[in-house]
């Protein structure tokens, strides 16, 4: 990577308190593959062989880093939790499936009542299926991500009502 690209990158995050982190990960014969934008507080995950810069990005810098010939950016912005509901998250990097397998009932979804280690969906990590448990009781009110897409350590897979 060249060093005015890097001073772009870092002046872009000087510039934007609402970002996090920049990551920019090198694909096949060292081609830089993507480049993924998290918004402070995010947390990116293992960041071997990858350059992260640290800081934040403006909602324009996306796109000129596409226009840069980086592909893939990916911006975090979960949305914000109300302040009673608790949190289900990711206690790993992997491929989140709310069923058992294809065709079958999800595990949980909006208005199931989940229970301390009740298994509420299965994360695929390196081919191997980890059933994940609820670590809180209550009624689920929202299901965060969709059926088989890639999730992060400590994303937000569903929010529940302790009360409800």
């Amino acid at each position: 990577m060249k060093l005015d690209i890097i001073a772009q990158l870092v002046q872009i995050l000087k510039d934007a308190p609402d970002v996090g982190a920049i990551e920019i990960r090198r694909g096949l014969f060292g081609a830089w593959s993507s480049v993924r934008v998290s918004k402070a507080g995010h947390v990116l995950g293992n960041t071997g062989g990858h350059v992260v810069v640290s800081q934040a990005l403006p909602p324009g810098a996306a796109t000129a880093l596409s226009a840069a010939g980086h592909a893939g950016v990916a911006p975090a912005a979960p949305a914000p939790a109300a302040s009673h509901l608790l949190e289900i998250k990711s206690p790993m990097v992997g491929t989140f499936y709310s069923a058992p397998e294809p065709g079958a009932q999800p595990y949980a979804k909006v208005g199931t009542r989940v229970n301390t280690g009740q298994v509420v969906c299965i994360i695929e990590a390196m081919k191997i299926m980890n059933e994940i448990e609820s670590e809180v009781g209550g009624v689920v009110k929202e299901v965060c991500v969709q059926n088989a897409q890639p999730v992060e350590f400590g994303q937000v897979l569903y929010r529940v009502d302790p009360n409800g």
